[in-house]
């Protein structure tokens, strides 16, 4: 299928043929008919494209404080290569469209394959043929509303909830100031509720164009405006003023409180400075609103992503029922938004609609440009490929499957792998595009539709699975029952469910390995063989982690199973290692953290009694500074005393003497992937699978441990 990315590095357009996205539980997989650019969210994207890194760094400042946080905790080096591989990316754009439904995803009700829906959502209601959207950011399109216009829905929505927060009644009047299709949309709707409307914009087209929708319409610089304001509202000034503008300046808020009446309300729609004079506000006691996207339930994974829906007695307008309020507007007639479609492309020539958004035709301001899709251009099936190309295998020869490019698979897997001389042979990912890109940037001979077509491939030696965590164990268990060499991204499994499942597909036969790259580290090989004769053995593994947004994926218990099982699973692993001795009991207690099930907390300590008798300990904590250096392990035994910094230098102490050895950071991860392709060619002996279920039986068992607080005892696997 074909999809419209951006390259972050230059801004640069273009269109691809990329594999189409996986459906999921919960989605909805829709063949787009239309998809909507908009002049005003869509130009800032490609304007910031083509800034330089130092204007880029200017624009987004916030990005910066995490390239600086990423620097101090992982070094320079790792920030420079994540910067590096963002920029380089390609990057899906789009988030409003309208089509057909192709399939349904399980537990979607309300929709049916063959079913119009409008689409919303950065990163889902893409500019593609095909898109997966969570069935909470869909609303349905009768039949008789055009699908080119149920493509403005999330535009719609975004203007219909900032109407909403300024809580007009029918006879009042409001204000827009800034008309483009956010502003134009939000003048007709409150039109359509009874309210008079007054519409401002330093641009005559613009304002034309609000005039025909029945709003009065000024520009900016007219002389008479607030004049007119009072003349209009016989002498009140505005109820209210939705600021739906984008500009660098707060001269669009100072014109809101101006032309406000007295105990008036301002709402921030569009991106300005939330900056102005206090006494402007003060004397008429201004009340200032923001206005959150789409409605309740924006920005919240639970509800967009999963589809836990906001009771409506409590809720009454979610950002899906605002979409779905919105096509109805339309399909009663109330709303127009036809006339605001000032061109069309096909999708082929997406390059030449944003040409437009920057370089606009003097004589025809564009508003909103419609990308347009054949309807046969896709149907119900799935794309259809060649036969893969099967090169003849050469002694010591291995072709390798990827399922999952994120920025580490890219960043370090994907350059590990190619110094160990492998042969990339496909890849997958869940969106299809980051597949696409992965093949060009890294030389992939192409692109898989699925996960399942790599591991079906009997040219196909050996897979690397680098999804998010809750797909590791399935995905796993697959690519073993496939007789495929496989290495997956820590952690192995977020419960005993999927380590189960993992364990039944696992033979003699197999080669697996996990990547508890800590193992690999040569300081950490110095480490051991310093311990290894020792009769009683204590390590202390302390993790100065950094914070994490309250929202990341990491936290949320179902994708990422939190720090505990997502992070410090290696470090477990690591305790495991060093004494080379399987974990026989776990105890682990946690801070408690709002709104987080205990187990995601990213504050807690671990102890650890091995079947030798050695113990361990983990504190982790991400509430730390970062300019701690992130990890310290300290090991004592037998007359023999380490520490390891940050896996740069270690320190040995032994018979009375000091011995310190410096080093580049280095986790590992290279020498790993260089080990495990050795292995699958036969050239050096796997570790044992045993010990990677162990380590990951014993995390699960501290998970346990933190919701009942008492110790637990994993259960042994055998060899």
């Amino acid at each position: 299928m074909k999809q419209v990315a951006q390259r972050p590095r230059d801004g640069t357009v273009t269109v691809h043929d990329v594999p189409r996205p996986a459906l999921q539980p919960g989605w909805v997989l829709v063949a787009n008919r239309y998809s909507l650019l908009s002049a005003g969210t869509e130009r800032t994207k490609v304007e910031l494209g083509r800034k330089n890194l130092l204007e880029k760094a200017r624009t987004r400042p916030d990005l910066v404080r995490k390239v600086v946080d990423k620097a101090r905790v992982e070094g320079v080096g790792a920030a420079v290569a994540t910067v590096r591989d963002r920029l380089n990316a390609l990057a899906p754009i789009g988030y409003s469209s309208a089509g057909v439904v192709l399939e349904i995803g399980e537990g979607v009700e309300g929709l049916a394959p063959g079913g119009r829906v409008a689409c919303a959502g950065e990163g889902w209601a893409t500019h593609a043929e095909v898109v997966s959207v969570p069935k909470s950011m869909t609303a349905r399109v009768p039949d008789d509303v055009d699908l080119a216009d149920a493509t403005y829905a999330t535009v719609g929505a975004i203007a219909l909830h900032g109407v909403r927060r300024s809580a007009v009644n029918v006879g009042e009047w409001i204000g827009v100031v800034g008309l483009g299709l956010v502003g134009q949309l939000a003048a007709r709707i409150a039109a359509a509720a009874g309210c008079g409307v007054i519409g401002i914009d330093l641009d005559s087209a613009a304002v034309e164009l609000a005039r025909t929708g029945g709003a009065l319409a000024f520009e900016r610089t007219d002389a008479t405006l607030e004049a007119a304001v009072r003349h209009a509202t016989g002498g009140l000034g505005l109820d209210a003023v939705l600021v739906c503008a984008a500009a660098s300046t707060n001269d669009p808020l100072e014109l809101a409180a101006r032309i406000a009446r007295d105990r008036g309300r301002i709402v921030v729609v569009g991106d300005v400075p939330v900056s102005v004079d206090r006494a402007l506000l003060y004397r008429k006691e201004l009340e200032l609103l923001l206005s959150r996207s789409y409605g309740p339930g924006r920005y919240d994974r639970d509800y967009e992503e999963r589809g836990r829906d906001l009771p409506a007695g409590y809720v009454r307008w979610t950002e899906q029922r605002n979409l779905q309020a919105f096509v109805d507007l339309v399909a009663s007639g109330k709303v127009d938004p036809a006339p605001l479609t000032t061109q069309r492309f096909p999708v082929q020539r997406a390059a030449e609609a944003y040409a437009l958004l920057t370089n606009p035709d003097p004589k025809e301001r564009p508003f909103g440009i419609l990308l347009e899709y054949e309807a046969d251009s896709v149907g119900s099936a799935r794309r259809v490929r060649g036969t893969p190309t099967r090169r003849p295998h050469r002694a010591g020869s291995m072709r390798i499957g990827v399922v999952g490019v994120g920025s580490f698979a890219r960043g370090t897997l994907l350059p590990a792998l190619a110094d160990a001389g492998v042969t990339f042979a496909a890849v997958a990912s869940q969106g299809g595009l980051s597949a696409e890109d992965a093949a060009a940037r890294f030389g992939f001979e192409r692109a898989a539709d699925s996960a399942d077509e790599i591991f079906a491939d009997d040219a196909i030696d050996a897979v690397v699975i680098a999804t998010r965590h809750s797909n590791h164990a399935s995905l796993t268990a697959a690519a073993l029952r496939a007789g495929k060499a496989t290495f997956v991204e820590k952690p192995l499994a977020l419960n005993e469910n999927g380590l189960a499942e993992v364990e039944d597909a696992l033979t003699d036969d197999n080669l697996l390995m996990v990547g508890f790259n800590r193992r690999f580290a040569p300081l950490v090989e110095r480490l051991r063989s310093a311990i290894a004769t020792a009769p009683e053995r204590v390590v202390a593994v302390r993790v100065n982690a950094g914070p994490l947004e309250d929202d990341h994926w990491l936290h949320d218990s179902e994708e990422g199973g939190g720090r505990l099982l997502g992070e410090s699973c290696h470090f477990v692993d690591l305790v495991s290692d060093l004494v080379g001795s399987r974990i026989v009991a776990a105890h682990a207690l946690a801070v408690p953290q709002p709104q987080r099930p205990l187990e995601c907390s990213d504050a807690f300590t671990v102890v650890l009694r091995c079947a030798d008798g050695s113990v361990g300990s983990v504190v982790y904590s991400g509430g730390g500074d970062p300019r701690l250096p992130k990890e310290r392990i300290e090991a004592f035994g037998g007359g023999v005393s380490a520490v390891l910094d940050d896996y740069r230098r270690l320190e040995l102490y032994a018979g009375g003497k000091r011995q310190v050895i410096k080093g580049h950071q280095d986790k590992g991860h290279r020498r790993q992937i260089l080990h495990f392709v050795k292995a699958v060619r036969g050239e050096v002996a796997a570790p044992f699978a045993s010990s990677y279920i162990d380590s990951t039986r014993a995390t699960l068992a501290l998970a346990e441990s933190l919701r009942t607080g008492m110790p637990v005892s994993p259960a042994a696997t055998e060899d």
